[in-house]
């Protein structure tokens, strides 16, 4: 009898230690949403091409597409049959204090990754790179940082955009009045209507501004940068290893797709096509005359002809078999 009890005391310590053990596992983010059912996503609303809006107001994106496969990851690793998602859309002055506070889980945007922000916040693995630079309207003649001298500028509040603004006003004693903006939509408006000369953000961001705008070709994106190319990330609550670690994970699952490159870089490269023949009054000469522009060049006209070899093998096929 006694040797029975000790194994059936036995048994329960193991399997309550079990139990124990199972449940110090899930920590921070992860118990967080076991416990709620739900997960939070933050969201830009014209951050294009990683968080915006669709026209029913759905947030979608690149960023949005790797948040995605995060919380397929988390419900996987919960065992959750429903794990509901809702959506909280952020600011750049608002993501951070909405992450500490627990109002939103993860914010998946266009926030670069940096030695001041990680003091807060962690980063998953970086998904892109960009660097902070100015768009006009090309009727401006602002050809370069310098030009901005005694102007009005705008940036989204609480951006290291913002900040690098700042830096340049003060070191390079620009005399710019600088006003601080709420998002995107606010800030290209405002140079839209003329109430600014710039906008300072991400070049990526402006591109997406400026491909979806009313006038694409009324705008322009400096070659001058405020920084360095910067790495974007999907921001985290710092010190969430296990969460951190499933993110990282399911982020390599996703990669860059056409559309998203193509919807980005077509403006941006039609915009340096344009300035090229201005520049050579037309003549195409000059796109053979750089090693690297006839680089690539011969890499397009390669790419053309593999794309188009199966149509026209697969034509000359049906056409020797009538």
């Amino acid at each position: 009898m006694h040797k029975n009890l000790f194994a059936a005391l036995t048994l329960a310590a193991l399997v309550s230690s079990h139990a124990a053990a199972g449940a110090e596992e899930l920590t921070g983010t992860l118990a967080k949403v076991k416990e709620l059912g739900y997960i939070t996503i933050g969201h830009r609303e014209a951050s294009v091409p990683f968080s915006y809006l669709d026209d029913k107001q759905q947030p979608i994106g690149f960023a949005m597409d790797i948040c995605a496969k995060i919380v397929d990851a988390v419900k996987r690793e919960l065992k959750m049959d429903k794990l509901e998602v809702r959506y909280q859309l952020v600011t750049s002055a608002m993501r951070i204090p909405l992450l500490a506070n627990g109002t939103i889980d993860l914010e998946c945007g266009n926030t670069t990754n940096n030695t001041e922000r990680q003091q807060q916040v962690w980063y998953t693995n970086t998904h892109f790179l960009t660097a902070s630079r100015f768009l006009s309207k090309v009727e401006s003649h602002i050809g370069s940082i310098a030009d901005l001298k005694g102007k009005t500028i705008v940036s989204p509040a609480g951006s290291t955009n913002i900040k690098q603004a700042l830096d340049f006003n003060s070191r390079l004693n620009l005399g710019m009045t600088i006003i601080p903006v709420k998002d995107q939509g606010e800030g290209f408006l405002m140079v839209e209507t003329g109430r600014a000369a710039a906008f300072v953000q991400d070049d990526i961001i402006l591109a997406g501004l400026i491909a979806t705008s009313k006038d694409p070709k009324a705008y322009v994106i400096s070659d001058d940068a405020f920084s360095r190319p910067e790495p974007y990330g999907i921001i985290l609550r710092k010190d969430d290893v296990a969460f951190k670690a499933l993110a990282d994970a399911a982020g390599l699952a996703v990669a860059p797709t056409p559309y998203h490159l193509g919807f980005v870089l077509g403006p941006m490269m039609e915009e340096n096509l344009r300035r090229a023949l201005l520049i050579s009054r037309g003549d195409f000469i000059v796109f053979l005359q750089e090693p690297i522009s006839l680089a690539f060049l011969i890499a397009a006209i390669g790419l053309l002809v593999v794309i188009a070899l199966p149509t026209i093998r697969k034509t000359r096929d049906e056409a020797m078999q009538e």
